[in-house]
């Protein structure tokens, strides 16, 4: 009996391995392990044998058994992956278009000045940061210095949406919110820069969206001065823009910075552009943050990226970076 099982388990193997497919094992996994299976008729005839003899052979075909199932398994995990492989390669996307021998398709003009920026402003030594874009009223105006009531809220035109109290959760305005909470999250010395997208309830024009992007940059420190401020800036303008580039600051006024100006670049004509806003931490926005004013002070300035898409690249309307159409976002 025991030559019998052992023959049995050779021709087992080679059944097994024979099977071509799924369905093919499965045929085979009847034959070896069903109830008319050899295994099977054997064990049925268990019961008129020797207590000896079927604790020898009851053993064995259980050996037996195991060993056919493994085998059964192991081909069965081989053959699956091969039908995996067939349906993946049936179901799979070229995504690599070419036309003659150049790649269609790259970075949006947007993301391409987002990139551009990022990289400058690391390798001054900023890290990069970045914050959710629905907001809580504290970290969006509360935090930076806006009382409820403040007639500076009406300048953003905010887009609330329908969570917790009224008026209390709302699309970011401004990535000013992420300047807040890295206050609140990071122990000074802090230099970093908040790029992202914002939202606020304009009318579409050339100069306006109702979703654009800006990037703002913050930097908490011992002993910072309006002088750190004003050299930064125009080190980030002959960088970015050029030697021909240089710039200038007019006073102006925000609630979360004191003093505060606004950025200005001169371009090669001669001409004067306006870019953003700056200004020196107000020491309210500190103390908000659990920041002693005594101790830090910094500076904060924020312009548009996409304006700053359109200078570089002589763009004239706004809209033209979110109408998807290929002939123009093709020229950069």
């Amino acid at each position: 009996m025991d030559l019998d099982l052992d023959a049995h388990l050779t021709a087992a193997g080679a059944a097994v391995a024979d099977a071509a497919n799924l369905d093919a094992l499965a045929a085979v996994d009847a034959e070896l392990l069903g109830k008319r299976s050899v295994l099977a008729t054997v064990r049925s005839q268990l019961g008129g044998m020797e207590p000896d003899q079927r604790k020898v052979v009851g053993r064995r075909v259980h050996e037996v058994r195991t060993e056919v199932e493994r085998l059964i398994a192991e081909r069965r995990s081989v053959l699956a992956a091969g039908a995996r492989a067939v349906v993946l390669e049936a179901e799979r996307l070229d995504l690599t278009e070419f036309d003659r021998g150049r790649r269609l398709g790259h970075r949006h003009v947007v993301t391409q000045t987002w990139e551009r920026l990022e990289d400058l402003f690391v390798g001054m030594g900023y890290t990069v940061s970045e914050g959710p874009e629905i907001e809580d009223e504290w970290h969006n105006f509360g935090a930076l210095n806006f009382p409820l009531g403040h007639p500076a809220r009406d300048m953003y035109d905010t887009l609330y949406v329908e969570y917790g109290e009224p008026q209390s959760t709302l699309l970011r305005t401004h990535t000013s919110p992420v300047q807040i909470r890295v206050m609140e999250d990071q122990e000074p010395p802090i230099y970093s820069i908040m790029p992202g997208r914002v939202f606020r309830s304009d009318t579409a024009d050339a100069t306006h969206m109702p979703v654009f992007h800006q990037i703002e940059g913050l930097v908490i420190d011992r002993d910072i001065t309006f002088g750190d401020l004003a050299g930064t800036l125009e080190a980030f303008t002959t960088a970015y823009f050029g030697a021909g580039f240089t710039s200038r600051l007019r006073p102006s006024y925000f609630p979360f910075t004191e003093p505060s100006a606004e950025f200005d670049i001169r371009r090669p004509d001669g001409s004067w552009l306006e870019l953003g806003g700056c200004g020196m931490v107000h020491p309210n926005v500190l103390r908000s943050c659990g920041l002693d004013p005594e101790e830090w002070s910094g500076f904060a300035f924020g312009f548009g990226l996409d304006r700053l898409a359109l200078m570089r690249h002589g763009i004239d309307d706004l809209r033209e970076l979110f109408r998807n159409d290929h002939r123009f976002l093709g020229q950069f």
